[in-house]
């Protein structure tokens, strides 16, 4: 594809070359870069991509786009940097993270073009409704990729996910590969990051889903406050033609806010009856070897007759009635059948989401991903309305992140759990004894009991060694990850495989 034909959109200047060159690739990563490749120079939280031209040129990089007038005064101008500079082009952009985006877009042919795309945003729930959405529609007969906290799926492989968002140019790879699959839709969550830094650019979703907003991704890496973070979400609806909202959410009108979408709205707080679609009569499901719940669907968003139907879910706790709820508006808008929604609900299985890895006659041990501590908190009481024993969790906090975090996971673990085992996470550059005393000043605001076990193996054998009968064991954190990340390397650890070791028991899918 011709230079000039990947420009299209874009408010541009030519400082040096020509854009009617053919181009094979675009990226931002000096290590995945060769001939006849476009460098998209991005200044990140850590490093600038500015400062790698000379890598890029190296390894046959045919144009630069640049966003630093340092850097075209500094490497550019300098006859005796690369005698192959002569040939490149250069241009300069005001935003290379939106040139990266769209430019991606264009190399693929607009592959978010061919498909509904749904976009799912919020605080939690955003991988347990994207799973239910991809999960629906496959049962409704479509052919859906996802891209995901839990994996990428392209209609052709499932692939290991390293971000919930991954890069632009990395999205518009997957989308292209699930139109080559044969996919009609595809599902994405959407992070906060990802919007902020143009990820989503360009892509125009077909529905866009908030779950829930709350103070979280606060921090030097994430958002600067509340208020930046809010908005960022907000960007979603900017780019949806249908906007499905929990309206039960104190957040909810700042988020639709000046936004021109289409509005459903869902919930089962007071007055839900008013909203397109609502939980009613809400009852728990309690077995040995499930925590589920029950509910009426109503359903009255002007598009259909107002109708309702009985939902079963094998997934616990009020959230869980949301995520369904924002699941079944979506796939409903789309065309899915009421029955097919009932019937599809019931085989629903979220990987690392309140999943059960053991169960004993007086016991359970459920991996589910909570790191934050609006996560936690649903989670524990949600299962003190299912537990007759002790709710016992195990969890540790990320490297590298909000310190906030820690303090209120460990204020949460405290107040909401009877016995906690403060272990790590991932602590990627951090030490993991730093870590845990930040975890510390939060439990210490209680008078929760707790033990500190730093090896999250031996963390995970303490709690099951020492359960007691009716103990519910919650191992918080990590869910379907397969690793644990220290100084930069990933080391294998599922904690759902560790919970098989401990007990020789088989995970229940």
């Amino acid at each position: 594809m011709e230079l000039s034909e990947l420009l299209t959109g874009l408010t541009y200047e030519v400082l040096k070359g020509t854009v009617e060159r053919k181009i094979r690739k675009v990226t931002n990563d000096t290590e995945n870069i060769g001939e006849r490749d476009v460098f998209v120079c991005i200044k990140g939280y850590c490093r600038d991509g500015h400062d790698f031209v000379g890598k890029a040129l190296e390894r046959g990089a045919t144009a630069l786009v640049i966003q630093s007038e340092e850097c075209y005064e500094r490497w550019i101008r300098c006859e005796d940097f690369l005698p192959d500079s002569r040939n490149v082009t250069i241009i300069r952009v005001s935003d290379t993270r939106y040139a990266l985006a769209l430019m991606s877009a264009a190399l693929y042919g607009y592959p978010a073009r061919k498909m509904k795309v749904i976009g799912i945003t919020g605080t939690k729930g955003k991988t347990t409704t994207a799973c239910m959405v991809q999960q629906l529609l496959n049962y409704g007969g479509h052919k859906t990729g996802l891209i995901g906290t839990v994996r990428v799926d392209t209609g052709r492989r499932i692939l290991s996910s390293y971000n919930t968002t991954p890069e632009s140019c990395q999205i518009q790879a997957y989308l292209h590969e699930m139109v080559v699959a044969g996919c009609d839709s595809v599902v994405m969550e959407v992070s906060s990051q990802g919007l902020k830094l143009k990820r989503t650019a360009g892509i125009r979703f077909e529905v866009g889903i908030f779950t829930n907003l709350g103070r979280d991704h606060i921090g030097t890496s994430e958002h600067a406050d509340f208020e930046e973070y809010l908005q960022c979400k907000h960007l979603l609806f900017l780019q949806s033609k249908v906007g499905i909202g929990n309206a039960d959410d104190p957040w909810y009108e700042e988020i639709f806010e000046g936004t021109e979408c289409e509005k459903i709205t869902y919930g089962c707080g007071g007055g839900c009856v008013q909203m397109d679609y609502h939980a009613l009569d809400i009852r728990k499901i309690c077995r040995r070897d499930c925590f589920g719940i029950r509910y009426r669907l109503g359903m009255a968003d002007g598009k259909r007759q107002a109708e309702e139907i009985e939902i079963e879910l094998p997934l616990p706790g009020h959230f869980n009635v949301y995520n369904s709820m924002a699941a079944a508006a979506a796939v409903r808008y789309l065309g899915v059948e009421n029955e097919t929604i009932r019937e599809g609900l019931k085989k629903i299985r979220i990987p690392g989401r309140m999943e059960l890895a053991a169960a004993w006659r007086d016991g359970m041990v459920f991996v589910d991903y909570a790191h934050n501590a609006m996560s936690l908190k649903s989670i524990l009481q949600m299962l003190r309305e299912y537990a007759d024993g002790r709710i016992v969790v195990v969890f540790g906090c990320g490297g590298n992140r909000s310190k906030e975090r820690r303090y209120e996971m460990g204020e949460v673990a405290g107040r909401y759990a009877d016995f906690t085992v403060i272990t790590t996470d991932n602590p990627r550059y951090e030490e993991p004894g730093e870590i845990i005393k930040d975890i510390l000043t939060g439990m210490k605001r209680t008078n929760g009991a707790y033990v500190v076990v730093e090896d999250r193996r031996e963390a995970v054998r303490y709690a099951i060694e020492n359960r007691k009968s009716g103990d519910v064991i919650i191992i918080a954190g990590k869910g379907h990850e397969t690793y644990q990340e220290i100084q930069g390397i990933r080391y294998e650890m599922d904690d759902r495989k560790l919970v098989k070791e401990i007990t020789c028991t088989q995970i229940l899918s």
